[in-house]
């Protein structure tokens, strides 16, 4: 056994004899691998390559449909329809006074085919007063802020008459307004106007509370022409600030700002009034950079009270580090060329009297009623509030047929602010749309409402609900907080933002909360015009700085 196991071993292994056919199959095989792995190999950067061209050819294809699109919304803006139909005897009119926040909301929102639509207004363009504080230092240019009134109202479906004109006084018997118009060559020109509906959105005054001297040594910050009268007296404060000889108690009051308002104008302003010292002014004035100083005075307890306290505290540290003096418990008394006189509350209780220098004196300290809304107070014993027109909950003015009112001429249980008159317009808008459409659509079973005309929109009202109880064709007025923003200064701003479906506020500060806040007031600017205007201003400031030209 052992001796045939060692012949075994010595033996040489015998194989099995392949055939032609079978060693040709086997280098094809060996032939195909080699080149499958070849082929995988080559495969990696030819697919890249063709993602990237897929990416490319998107990219450019997303880019190329929006310059389309804008170029169709440019078009469209520089050609209105040139076939507007005309005012139609047969209809109702609807007379809107105001060109704020609103009525443009209204204007956006109404069926102008329904009514004979007349606006009444002393200025004939909208303003986007939230970017007030940044037109005032440069941020932003004045125009770029500002919407022709015309421009709305030539791309409305129907026809709407526009006058640049003051509302003097309104006939509610006869159902007519009273406008006056001031000519370049001083005279005035007065009109009547009969309306069917009249929505009063005049707006209101700035407040001074009667303090002494505010008004002349003060700048407000309501309108355009006051932005441009603030930028005006910051350059000419800097530059009486270099005149020689000046003693240095002086130099360090021409460049000290003094912002009156704790409320979201005042602190942006603040805010951007640090930005442009920091960012500009301290680079093309150096002598006075140690001089430059912001004061905030607010006669309450705390700044932007509408906001959360953690965001107040944030604000607080913000401005310590950026050095705006804040001054609560301080009520500004009376006004002088070069001062401010000030009441101190103590935290005992006691008061006492300052006296603090200012160059610039910038006032945001609320509202008054307009002249027109006075009289109004004095037409109704139902109007009862000193403090703006009393409306119900369809916000139609209390003792009157067929007057509306909202925003800043209005006293209600919501804050006078743009989000609320932009609801509010949108509301009476849609209330409208449905007033035309009952009155002179529907020929069938709501004819017999709408016969007419000595029906008031009151007797409408209640009759189409009462028709339709089930689904209640006008619904009063609700309001819908979205939240609040704020500018803070530093590329920084503060938001608390209402989201209904999670049940409570977010509170957002920082760089992330100031892009948001650019990107809101991106999107409710009126028109693309103004959208592109502003982009285009917040990078010319980024790339060159503000403009100090005292023009």
């Amino acid at each position: 056994m052992l001796f045939s196991r060692s012949i075994l071993r010595g033996m040489p292994k015998a194989g099995i004899p392949k055939s032609p056919l079978a060693l040709s199959a086997s280098r094809n095989l060996r032939l195909a691998n080699s080149v499958r792995f070849a082929s995988d190999a080559a495969s990696s950067p030819k697919s890249t390559t063709s993602k990237w061209k897929i990416l490319k050819r998107t990219t450019l294809g997303l880019f190329a449909t929006a310059v389309v699109l804008y170029g169709a919304n440019v078009y469209r803006f520089r050609h209105p329809d040139p076939h507007q139909p005309l005012p139609d005897p047969s209809k109702k009119t609807l007379v809107v006074l105001g060109a704020g926040w609103g009525a443009t909301s209204i204007l956006r929102t109404i069926d102008t085919s329904l009514f004979n639509v007349i606006v009444v207004s002393p200025r004939n363009y909208f303003l986007f007063t939230s970017l007030l504080p940044s037109t005032a230092t440069g941020s932003v240019h004045t125009r770029s802020i500002v919407q022709p009134i015309r421009y709305m109202l030539r791309h409305k479906s129907c026809y709407v008459k526009f006058y640049e004109a003051e509302c003097t006084d309104v006939d509610a018997d006869k159902k007519v307004i009273h406008i006056k118009k001031t000519t370049t060559d001083g005279v005035d020109l007065e009109q009547e106007i009969k309306y069917d509906y009249l929505v009063c959105s005049h707006g209101a005054e700035t407040q001074t509370f009667n303090i002494p001297g505010i008004a002349e040594y003060g700048c407000f910050l309501k309108e355009i022409w006051d932005a441009q009268k603030i930028r005006a007296r910051i350059l000419h404060c800097l530059e009486q600030a270099q005149f020689k000889d000046l003693p240095a108690e002086t130099r360090r009051r021409y460049v000290h700002t003094v912002v009156v308002g704790g409320g979201p104008t005042g602190m942006e302003f603040a805010g951007e009034m640090a930005d442009f010292i920091e960012d500009d002014l301290k680079s093309w004035y150096p002598e006075l950079a140690d001089d430059f100083a912001v004061t905030l005075v607010e006669a309450l307890p705390s700044v932007l009270p509408m906001f959360s306290a953690k965001l107040r505290d944030y604000t607080q540290s913000l401005f310590d580090s950026s050095h705006i003096k804040i001054r609560t418990n301080t009520a500004l008394k009376k006004v002088t060329a070069e001062n401010i006189h000030v009441e101190v509350k103590n935290p005992d209780g006691s008061k006492q009297e300052e006296v603090i220098p200012y160059g610039l004196l910038v006032w945001a300290g609320g509202n008054r009623a307009r002249p027109l809304t006075k009289k109004l107070m004095e037409g109704s014993e139902e109007q009862n509030n000193r403090r703006g027109l009393v409306v119900d909950e369809y916000l139609k003015l209390k003792g009157y047929k067929d007057i509306f009112a909202l925003g800043d001429c209005t006293h209600t249980a919501y804050a006078p602010t743009a989000q609320v008159a932009s609801q509010q317009g949108a509301y009476l808008g849609q209330l409208f749309n449905k007033l035309g459409s009952l009155n002179f659509e529907k020929p069938s079973e709501d004819r017999h409402i709408a016969l007419g005309d000595e029906m008031d929109s009151s007797t409408l009202i209640s009759l189409a609900n009462e028709k339709h109880a089930s689904t209640k064709v006008f619904l009063p007025f609700k309001y819908s907080h979205q939240g609040s923003l704020a500018y803070v200064g530093h590329e920084k701003a503060i938001a608390d933002i209402e989201v209904p479906w999670f049940g409570k506020q977010l509170h957002a500060s920082g760089a992330l909360a100031f892009y948001f806040w650019r990107s809101v007031y991106l999107s409710e600017l009126y028109s693309l015009r103004n959208r592109t205007n502003v982009t285009l201003d917040w990078i010319r400031v980024k790339l060159f700085g503000r403009d100090i030209s005292s023009l």
